[in-house]
């Protein structure tokens, strides 16, 4: 049996300043999250290993996910920030290829004014520069982006992605189109893998049951199959909805009528794979 992974958590010291999208109904979040605090979370779970995930674009960011990787073995992968779309990007990448557990690069496409952004040619030079390094890129957008998204993955057919939270379709709205659609051709291309993650956050976060969900996991295991999904708590945020015990229960639920063996890849062994996890 593969070792269960929790395939998208963030770690912060927080600070007002840096983390201005933690709004008032965020209040929960507005705290330090480190290992430490992780840590029990996962025994509670179930977890043996995790992949932590940029939530600020800075490099510093990027080494202080990094450091925490080495000092704490359960943080198997990281997914960090560069300046992607900057004429330094290979020299960054450079100096960021001695970090072994360095796993892959996001950027938050979501945020940027621009909807086209993911196809501009700058940033696509940089993405054209993952594979030498061996580095997964994560894409972080709404479902709106979709398209733009799909665009994307096909000025890159060797490149290794992953489709973080399923393209955060409207489930608080009960919209499952064009999300739909545009997510079942995002997933005929094979380089592109998704996680099961950041649902509950979509749908409300209060009253929020596994038949608001149901929709679109149905979908979403539909169209990429249990070799190319993997499990994500999105810690601390999911706390707004729940808790990783909770959503790990969700989703243990879901995928209870599948095989062991398919179970067993989504809960650990895609990302292992995916992410080369030690």
């Amino acid at each position: 049996m593969s070792e269960r992974i929790d395939s998208h958590h963030h770690l912060w010291r927080y600070d007002k300043s840096e983390y201005g999208w933690i709004g008032e109904d965020m209040s929960l979040l507005a705290r330090d999250y480190l290992p430490e605090n992780l840590r029990p979370e996962l025994v509670e779970s179930g977890i043996q290993g995790t992949v932590a995930v940029q939530t600020r674009q800075t490099l510093a960011e990027t080494r202080f996910l990094l450091d925490f990787a080495e000092e704490f073995e359960f943080i198997r992968g990281v997914v960090g920030w560069a300046p992607i779309a900057t004429a330094e990007f290979l020299e960054v990448l450079e100096r960021l290829k001695g970090y072994t557990k360095l796993k892959g690069l996001r950027h938050v496409i979501q945020d940027e004014l621009d909807d086209q952004f993911i196809l501009r040619d700058d940033f696509n030079s940089g993405i054209g520069l993952l594979k030498r390094y061996s580095l997964v890129y994560d894409i972080l957008i709404y479902e709106k982006h979709l398209p733009a998204a799909i665009s994307f993955v096909d000025r890159h057919p060797s490149q290794i992605f992953v489709l973080d939270h399923i393209g955060k379709p409207r489930i608080r709205a009960g919209e499952i189109e064009p999300w739909r659609t545009n997510l079942q051709s995002l997933a005929r291309r094979e380089n592109v893998f998704c996680k099961l993650s950041g649902l509950v956050t979509e749908a409300d976060w209060k009253h929020w049951q596994i038949a608001d969900l149901r929709p679109y996991l149905d979908v979403v295991l539909g169209a990429f199959g249990a070799r190319r999904l993997m499990v994500g708590s999105d810690w601390p945020v999911c706390l707004l909805a729940s808790t990783p015990k909770k959503w790990f229960c969700t989703l243990k639920e879901f995928l209870r009528p599948l095989s062991v063996s398919e179970q067993d890849m989504i809960l650990g062994g895609v990302a292992s794979k995916v992410y080369s996890l030690g």
